[in-house]
């Protein structure tokens, strides 16, 4: 039997030194994974049984190398749900739960909104606002093969009704055009040539959710942008992530096309800037 608080000690000294930003939070979540049990359980527990080091040590490991901790374990956590995600999709960020909860509130104030989340990748932002404003009915898109399939595995599992499809968040949905009151989105917004630092994201996450086609990243988004303004009613809501470098570069992009009013900024829980919203003009 080895002692589970040794273990991991010694895991997150090692993903200390590989650099890893959470270090012991992940050790733990490791652990966990490893004995199939909670992180509150690792937290009470004393020992791991016999067939657990080797495997603890193996997921450590990797973890050291940078393999994200959501797909060692499988799962990320968003807002009240639990995703299953996995290479070829975009890991959810804590971040985006921001993005999540402004569509969320406004949809949380009409009697029967109607809510289409272009660039779904997993899911998290669809199925959440379904989960938090049941009678919202709610439209999803992806284009990435593999992220669609978690996106589908994700409604599935969840059991929320979301319409899922695979496609081109910039031609989606013609059926709804002038219907829609919420428009939201996280698409690729980082700017060709600005490779990510952190290996989780750079050498883990599909290319296909990172880079938004020019120098600025906003090629994609203000493409996307365009779409909800079509598939929006006037005074219809966009909300749409973006870079913290973009914070007044996309409210002006979207003022230029003469589209939307109301065009304001939002920072995260960091105080950076996170997302925008407008109104559809």
């Amino acid at each position: 039997m080895t002692d589970l608080r040794v273990a991991v000690r010694a895991a997150t000294a090692r993903l200390t030194s590989a650099g890893v930003g959470s270090p012991e939070a992940d050790a733990v979540a490791l652990a966990a994974h490893a004995l199939g049990v909670s992180v509150s359980e690792v937290r009470k527990a004393m020992v791991l049984g016999a067939a657990a080091p080797a495997a603890y040590e193996a997921l450590v490991e990797e973890r050291a190398a940078r393999v994200p901790l959501q797909h060692l374990t499988g799962r990320a956590g968003f807002r009240r749900l639990e995703l299953s995600v996995g290479p070829g999709v975009f890991v959810p960020r804590p971040e985006t739960e921001l993005v999540a909860g402004l569509a969320i509130d406004a949809a949380g104030e009409l009697d029967a909104p109607v809510v289409v989340d272009l660039c779904t990748g997993s899911g998290a932002i669809a199925l959440a606002v379904k989960d938090e404003v049941p009678h919202a009915q709610v439209y999803a898109v992806e284009l990435g093969e593999d992220a669609h399939a978690w996106a589908a595995r994700n409604v599935a599992d969840t059991d929320l009704e979301v319409e899922l499809r695979h496609g081109d968040a910039t031609q989606a949905f013609p059926e709804l055009e002038g219907m829609v009151d919420i428009v939201v989105s996280n698409p690729p917004y980082i700017p060709v040539g600005m490779v990510p630092v952190d290996p989780e994201v750079r050498d883990h996450d599909p290319e296909l959710a990172l880079y938004g086609g020019s120098e600025d990243g906003l090629r994609t988004p203000v493409a996307v942008a365009a779409r909800a303004a079509v598939l929006l009613h006037p005074g219809g809501l966009l909300v749409m992530e973006h870079a913290d470098s973009q914070g007044e570069l996309l409210p002006a992009a979207l003022r230029r096309t003469g589209a939307w009013t109301d065009v304001s900024d939002h920072r995260d829980l960091a105080g950076r800037p996170r997302a925008t919203t407008a109104r559809r003009a």
